[in-house]
């Protein structure tokens, strides 16, 4: 049977770099990715469905269901490397440090294929030995979305001694219910299933485009009280992507993660304003009084520190539960090395073929030399050894955690904590640091982030494979080019959407008079990127200020006489929400990034707030302590709750399709458990998915032409300002709302409709 065909590879990695983009963007704006493999398996499904419908006529063919395995294989790369990425690499911007595009790349490509080459010696222990306590939730739904998809019988698909040893002796004999079965109509399913997917791309990308480019209703509504609740606010970022992201989340996760916001926005900042009203000066580490301050910038100033400990302190007690299993885990890996191992490799059949331990073993080793020959990761040996040795242990808790509790809940933010904490204090104690290590030990964290993300997606794949009899080493290969290609995209994204949010700030208007000090090394040059290089075309300075003394760290850009010009304020984590001309810009608030350098900085350089960091940590004890999963609630506590409030409206409205559904489900006999599986494959998620998709990739190409239609942009603002009562007007923050809650009225009636496989399953029964 056709399995890794070109055609097969090409899509995926096609897919793959979508939705991997999207995927970036998704987690600079709220710190987390949803998985693509099952709407990549749907658009697989549907697209050479129509290939073979429009072209058969010159031999075109449907693909197999091991070529769409070998699709979705590819194509689920991207996401998770580009959470590994957004998750770190910002922080070189908050560290004051430039966004290389090298570095980034580097850190994609080296991380996501020393997380796939560690996973092939642990994929016999992790899914053929513990097939049935491992069940890999997002492989095994992907795995009948497939077969829900394929027309021929299903019995064609397996080599029936695929799981000779795996299975119970009574299972391992052929059924004649499964052999004979017949998925009928499942032509008519996987057209339904695609159509949803790109419909909902379509709803999304129009919605966002006709939000953000056209400015036709206001993007953030907001209100923001006064006496006697002064400093309290909300507000919410109407956008289809974290709508979608709330579907696919479900209810429980999204109000936690909005609950984490009302801490912050209606009881934290509130209590800041009322004890500091009479504060004359600025209060540590804010930089005005704190009665001058906006509700952001009570938030930039110190509820930024409290989100950081809570985020960590959630990270790590996430962490610490998981250590038994850590330790089985490594167990398991270890036992995979043994001779009667190996003997059985070499007797292996088709479906139970890896690529081979020496290139497992020698790809390994070329991918530490390049590691240490790389001059932009600043790697040392000890920074490579730790690598090694911190991306085996967490390999392996990733895939190990992602097959009981699914990549949704797998805790990679807490690991990749524990890496930074870790490698720091061992820096720490070598004498090592100050800024010189900084990069260091982001490149450390990240490339131990990047591998343990896609280390849990491999086995994600892996699993789907197993389920429908493909070849492991076919699946390992496609993925090894996907998420070659998907990092390499990853990092010209990053970099266009910071400098599409970057805004070059006058010296004079944060610190007036600030000139570099003596010797100081200003041997690079650069000129302005973005919008504002259109009207500044000059070759500046740059220096890199490390300290607070006379203004802010950063950047900053100084003419050939030496005069500071400019301070250049990222559109990642940044501050400034205009441009001097008073153009508006979209920023990134990366939570995940800026607790990296947090770690980074307050450890090597020992200028951490660590009273409001120990704040946010106690606040994730006492959740731990009544029961409350503390990490979902400290992300909400970091975000903007604009952020979290469109994740609350797509979990309620998940709810309420669940809830319609409860009572066909009951009847037709099914258990709670089987009412989660159906959810998560149901039109509604599909349509979710679109959403996320058509908003992110909206939300990247109108960030990309920011900077050519300047003048463009800056018109319809204007218009809009002047004329739209949806976006400017006395009542805008209310309209706003109303095509959003349309959006939302769309996701309820797709995700409650008829064709739904919970109805379907229910008049089946």
């Amino acid at each position: 049977m056709a399995e890794c065909t070109a055609r097969a590879i090409i899509l995926g990695t096609v897919l793959g770099v979508i939705f991997g983009a999207s995927s970036l963007y998704l987690v600079l704006k709220v710190g987390m990715t949803v998985s693509a493999s099952i709407p990549v398996a749907v658009i697989s499904l549907t697209l050479f469905r129509l290939w073979a419908r429009f072209f058969g006529a010159f031999g075109a063919r449907d693909a197999t269901i091991l070529e769409n395995n070998i699709v979705q294989t590819a194509g689920s790369a991207g996401e998770s490397i580009a959470f590994g990425v957004g998750v770190t690499m910002p922080a070189i911007l908050i560290l004051g440090y430039d966004l290389e595009m090298t570095r980034v790349m580097l850190v994609a490509l080296l991380g996501a294929w020393l997380g796939i080459l560690m996973m092939i010696p642990l994929r016999r222990a992790l899914i053929v030995q513990q097939h049935h306590e491992l069940k890999y939730p997002e492989g095994t739904a992907c795995a009948e979305v497939l077969k829900a998809g394929e027309s021929k019988p299903v019995a064609a698909v397996y080599d029936r001694r695929t799981f000779a040893g795996s299975l119970k002796p009574e299972e391992s004999k052929p059924s004649a219910t499964v052999t004979d079965r017949r998925y009928t109509g499942a032509t008519s399913a996987a057209g339904a299933g695609g159509a949803t997917v790109f419909a909902g791309f379509g709803i999304g990308l129009v919605y966002k485009a006709a939000m953000s480019a056209f400015k036709a209703w206001k993007d953030t509504p907001e209100k923001v009280f006064g006496a006697p609740f002064n400093g309290g606010s909300i507000a919410a970022e109407i956008s289809p992507e974290l709508l979608g992201v709330g579907y696919v989340i479900g209810p429980r996760i999204s109000a936690i993660m909005a609950a984490g916001g009302v801490l912050s926005y209606l009881v934290l900042i509130p209590l800041i304003k009322f004890f500091g009203e009479g504060a004359a000066a600025a209060v540590a580490p804010g930089r005005i009084p704190i009665r001058e301050m906006s509700p952001d910038q009570v938030r930039d100033a110190y509820i930024l520190y409290i989100g950081a400990g809570a985020v960590a302190t959630g990270g790590i007690i996430s962490l610490a539960r998981s250590l038994p299993l850590i330790w089985r885990g490594i167990r398991a890996g270890l036992s995979d090395f043994g001779a009667s191992a190996r003997q059985a490799r070499a007797r292996a059949l088709r479906t139970e073929q890896d690529l081979s331990m020496k290139f497992v073993g020698l790809g390994c080793l070329a991918l530490i030399a390049a590691i240490l020959a790389a001059p932009s990761l600043h790697m040392n040996l000890v920074g490579a050894v730790l690598i090694v040795l911190f991306g085996f242990l967490f390999v392996t808790v990733s895939s190990r955690l992602t097959g009981e509790i699914g990549s949704s809940s797998n805790p990679i933010s807490g690991m990749t904590v524990a890496t930074l904490l870790l490698t720091c204090l061992i820096f720490l104690l070598a004498g090592w640091n100050g800024p010189a290590y900084f990069v260091t030990a982001l490149s450390v964290g990240g490339i131990v982030c990047v591998a343990a993300s896609n280390g849990g997606g491999t086995s994600q794949d892996l699993k789907t494979g197993f389920l429908l009899g493909a070849t492991p080493r076919l699946q390992q290969i496609a993925i090894l080019i996907g998420a070659a290609a998907s990092a390499l995209v990853l990092a010209p994204v990053l970099r266009s959407l910071n400098d599409a949010g970057t805004v070059y700030v006058p010296a004079a208007q944060v610190a007036p008079g600030l000139a570099a000090p003596a010797g100081t090394d200003l041997a690079r040059m650069e000129k302005l990127r973005g919008p504002q290089a259109r009207t500044d075309g000059t070759n500046y300075r740059v220096w890199h200020k490390t300290d607070e003394v006379g203004g802010r760290s950063g950047k900053y850009l100084m003419d050939a006489g030496g005069a500071v010009v400019y301070y250049v304020d990222p559109g990642i984590n940044g501050e400034f929400k205009e441009r001097p001309d008073g153009t508006p810009v979209t920023k990134y608030p990366v939570p995940k990034a800026t607790l990296v350098s947090y770690i980074i900085k307050g450890i090597l350089d020992s200028k951490l707030c660590w009273g409001l960091v120990l704040f946010g940590a106690m606040i994730s004890v006492v959740l731990e302590m009544s029961g409350i999963p503390s990490l979902a609630f400290a992300v909400g506590v970091y975000l903007p709750i604009s952020s979290s409030t469109p994740l609350l409206a797509g979990g309620i409205v998940r709810w309420l399709v669940d809830r319609r559904q409860r009572h066909t489900l009951r009847d037709a006999g099914l258990t709670e458990a089987q009412l989660s599986a159906e959810s998560d494959k149901s039109p509604g998620v599909l349509m979710a998915s679109g959403y996320i998709a058509g908003g992110a990739i909206a939300g990247i190409v109108i960030a990309f032409m920011a900077g050519v239609l300047t003048d463009q942009d800056a018109a319809v603002t204007r218009w809009a300002k002047s004329s739209n009562p949806f976006y400017a007007g006395a009542h805008a923050d209310w309209l706003a709302l109303i095509p959003f809650a349309l959006l939302a009225g769309v996701l309820y009636w797709v995700g409650r409709g008829a064709d739904s496989p919970a109805n379907s399953k229910a008049r089946s029964s």
